[in-house]
């Protein structure tokens, strides 16, 4: 009879990924896809909560830094390493390519979830990305990122604009 509860052990682990947001895709060792707007708090010592379908993604260890349009950006640990060899990859003596260097990792942190599955952003990065007592929390693919809500409603109703949103796809071949 010992034996057989095992294997049942092995069913109902397969299970949880399905239930948490995995898909059966990610249980085969597909890239994270980060999807979805979330509105979290944060709180006086610039704790945030990460989103509940962010957190399985983010459990090998994530980096917050400073991104592109004024928001912040989480990336799991393994997208972060992938990107930093690509930036890596750019011309040394090229002026945009130390500029963007030194804007990505001069203001990024190694973070990590605390048990109640917040993580901790400094006050120099809830400074500069302009959050005050909420986040809006967008996924945005291999990355998440995080927004003061008034800069957020701006981006948004920009994306929301159809002619606009053509305009952005122009050349993009999609």
């Amino acid at each position: 009879m010992r034996g057989s509860g095992a294997k049942w052990g092995q069913v109902g682990n397969q299970t949880i990924g399905l239930r948490l947001g995995w898909g059966a895709g990610r249980l085969r060792g597909s890239p994270a896809v980060f999807t979805g707007e979330y509105r979290h708090s944060v709180d006086e010592k610039g704790r945030m909560a990460v989103p509940a379908r962010f957190r399985v993604q983010l459990a090998g260890g994530a980096y917050v830094s400073r991104w592109i349009d004024g928001c912040l950006a989480v990336f799991p640990r393994d997208d972060w390493d992938a990107l930093a060899a690509k930036v890596a990859s750019l011309p040394v003596t090229d002026p945009g390519s130390r500029a963007f260097q030194r804007f990505l990792f001069g203001g990024a942190i190694e973070a990590e979830l605390d048990r109640q599955g917040r993580v901790l952003v400094p006050v120099y990065l809830r400074e500069w990305a302009q959050l005050e007592g909420e986040a809006v929390i967008v996924g945005s693919r291999d990355h998440a990122e995080i927004w003061a809500p008034a800069r957020w409603d701006g981006v948004r109703r920009e994306l929301e604009d159809p002619a606009k949103l053509a305009k952005h796809l122009t050349g993009l071949g999609i």
